[in-house]
């Protein structure tokens, strides 16, 4: 099964069960019944209470675990959704305003913008999924913003091979269907849902950066890695 057929599945059957909640599914990482569980679940993790700084997606469902890190003292990095800014991350951080700033309009609104080298070392990166496979393979919305979003930071130092990823999902999101994955797409270590705290089999091996040459997409912050990292080599 190709990944939008895998996403079409996911999205219908989370929609009919009444598992979605608002908005609806389709086209996005599906909000869903039980996410702040899940994001307890993930709570419990040492590699969530060993780590200080995050970088998370900006999804709705994703939002609970984004509440709890800020209410825990934790630093997150999210990032403008589809990259639309140069400065393409936001910085979060203050337990006071935990509440305000976990959603994507709050975030605007009381985060600092970032470029992507004026960021700290992620000691865990969270990821929105539509669906996730035991052996680590993952399938989002379709955009592929997140993987260009884990290149970014793995080209700057701001991740590393081992550094852990997580994605929070409802039980219906983890399939025995094998995913297609490529070079390009970042596999998790993690899933949590929220009845269990699954480890991967680890499988797959996370990008080594940016791979320009199959980039389809004009992103600003894009154009300006180009243009450093072509000043770089010259030196």
């Amino acid at each position: 099964m190709d990944k939008q057929k895998i996403r079409e599945k996911i999205w219908k059957e989370m929609e009919e069960k009444g598992i979605s909640t608002f908005p609806p599914p389709y086209g996005r990482i599906p909000n869903f019944v039980g996410a702040e569980k899940a994001a307890n679940n993930l709570s419990e993790l040492d590699i969530w209470k060993e780590a200080n700084v995050l970088k998370s997606n900006p999804d709705s469902p994703q939002k609970s675990v984004r509440k709890k890190a800020l209410q825990e003292g934790k630093t997150i990095y999210m990032a403008v959704p589809r990259l639309r800014k140069e400065k393409c991350f936001i910085e979060l951080k203050g337990k006071m305003l935990a509440n305000l700033a976990s959603t994507i309009k709050g975030a605007f609104k009381y985060g600092k913008s970032l470029y992507p080298w004026e960021m700290k070392k992620v000691d865990l990166v969270v990821v929105g999924s539509v669906a996730v496979n035991k052996k680590g393979a993952r399938v989002g919305k379709g955009g592929g913003y997140s993987d260009i979003e884990f290149a970014i930071a793995k080209e700057f130092k701001i991740v590393r091979d081992d550094t852990p990823v997580v994605t929070t999902v409802h039980d219906i999101q983890v399939i025995n269907d094998d995913i297609p994955m490529k070079e390009h797409d970042v596999p998790v270590d993690y899933i949590i849902t929220p009845g269990r705290i699954i480890k991967t089999d680890g499988e797959f091996k996370k990008p080594r950066g940016i791979i320009w040459d199959i980039l389809d997409k004009e992103i600003p912050i894009l154009e300006i890695i180009r243009k450093k990292l072509k000043k770089k080599s010259v030196k």
